[in-house]
């Protein structure tokens, strides 16, 4: 008897793109060594970009969204995998090219899956998902270039969203000085639970002014996922040998700065990708997510958790950024 399930599936209609829950089968799902029954999922600001027509994430419809998932394996045509791992699969094509984690079984390339490392639930993986884990790399990033919690203050920008507000919960755990910065005056006291001993205001960072080629420094290393002027006016601010890594672009594609921060200062703008991080590296990364990188209450981090039914509304409220923390979704009923 063919396996048939449920899943969220975007398709055009009527010129628009319309999100609904369908069933499927098996033979649905695209080819994939391992075969997984997934418990859970999460909502990205790429998953929103999947429900939009201009998102330019989706390249044919009908699509599973979802570029993250975790759950149990059913089936293996790989020897690293067998029926009753607990696995991980995020980033690559997931939820872009490849059907993703918006579904109660995925079929993923072996080499997109990661046991479950020691630390971690199922659940637990997936409050972090692709935000969790780019945050981590991040402060990995910035670890490699030298930084340490004696080196000075960290801003955060973007600090209530998926990878900011991870990224000032493992700072804080690993005791950096850590400043977030925020539009969302409502959501301070929010970040000072997650371990901020400074909080500011977006425009305490970037007040749409012009921006000086170099200003006072007043950090030494900051983790960026909004890019745009906001970055530009961040590095301007970096200290002597400070570092700044990157990982977004809700704020835009294009930095107007100048070589200045970078031949004066000795800043270091470290690019963080997320998406096609190799495999050794991603291995160590989703280790220390269950030990050093794991906030002491991970809880904290999740907005709310929804169903298969109400994905298609959190999809809608990310790119509206009526959400701060983590969407965490679960699939298996």
């Amino acid at each position: 008897m063919s396996l048939t399930f449920q899943a969220v599936m975007v398709d055009l209609k009527d010129d628009q793109v319309e999100a609904q829950v369908r069933e499927l089968s098996e033979e649905d799902l695209p080819k994939g060594e391992v075969l997984i029954k997934v418990a859970y999922s999460s909502v990205n600001f790429k998953d929103g970009l999947a429900g939009l027509k201009d998102g330019k994430i989706v390249q044919s419809y009908p699509f599973i969204p979802g570029i993250d998932l975790s759950g149990t394996v059913v089936s293996s045509e790989n020897d690293r995998f067998s029926e009753g791992d607990r696995v991980i699969a995020t980033s690559y094509d997931i939820g872009v090219t490849h059907f993703g984690g918006y579904s109660e079984y995925a079929k993923i390339p072996a080499d997109w899956v990661v046991p479950l490392p020691e630390g971690l639930s199922l659940r637990d993986a997936m409050i972090f998902g692709t935000a969790g884990f780019t945050a981590a790399l991040s402060v990995h990033r910035l670890e490699q270039a030298g930084i340490t919690p004696e080196s000075g203050k960290v801003l955060v920008t973007g600090a209530t969203g998926g990878v900011g507000s991870m990224a000032v919960a493992m700072l804080a755990k690993r005791g950096y000085d850590v400043s977030a910065s925020t539009g969302k005056q409502s959501e301070h006291e929010f970040l000072k639970v997650l371990g901020a001993k400074e909080v500011l205001s977006r425009d305490e960072v970037y007040d749409g002014g012009k921006i000086r080629p170099l200003s006072k420094g007043k950090w030494m290393a900051a983790v960026d996922p909004v890019g745009g002027d906001s970055l530009a006016a961040v590095l301007s601010e970096m200290k002597q040998n400070g570092a700044v890594a990157v990982s977004g672009l809700t704020g835009g594609t294009k930095i107007p700065t100048t070589v200045h921060p970078f031949i004066l200062r000795g800043v270091s703008l470290l690019g963080v990708d997320s998406a096609y991080c190799a495999m050794p590296l991603r291995s160590e990364i989703w280790a220390r997510l269950g030990q050093d990188l794991k906030p002491d209450d991970l809880e904290l981090l999740v907005n709310r958790e929804v169903s298969l039914k109400e994905v298609p509304q959190a999809m809608e409220d990310i790119i509206e950024s009526k959400i701060r923390g983590r969407v965490l979704v679960k699939v298996e009923e």
